[in-house]
């Protein structure tokens, strides 16, 4: 799904995504219906955008904000190392990582903001 921007920015997913409960036995269904949430709520995406040969992030909403989500079992510092690859690129406004492991970020990762979103919340 691609549209014109329209000035969502990260924590905007955050908030999108709070209270939902998401099938965390399998990242690809995860993603699904995180791609059914930015539907319903006529959020304009794209799923597996590549931003170089190397750089496929998970979702890239709005034309600029990296969504990228893991499902256990990923080393952290790999995965906040993907996300500073993502955070490069030009076309890259804001970082976002939707994960059910317990990590944190820093508010800016390459000089773009960047957010956290708890998959485990929808359970709580």
């Amino acid at each position: 799904m691609t549209a014109l921007a329209t000035g969502v920015v990260g924590a905007d997913i955050v908030r999108l995504i709070a209270g939902h409960r998401f099938d965390l036995s399998n990242e690809k269904v995860a993603q699904a219906e995180l791609e059914s949430i930015l539907i319903k709520a006529e959020i304009p995406f794209e799923r597996e955008h590549r931003l170089s040969a190397r750089d496929i992030v998970d979702f890239l909403v709005d034309g600029g904000v990296a969504v990228e989500m893991k499902i256990r079992g990923h080393q952290k510092m790999a995965v906040y190392q993907q996300l500073a690859r993502y955070a490069r690129h030009e076309t890259v406004r804001e970082v976002v990582l939707i994960t059910n492991m317990a990590m944190g970020l820093p508010e800016e990762i390459e000089g773009k903001p960047a957010w956290y979103a708890s998959l485990g919340r929808g359970w709580l």
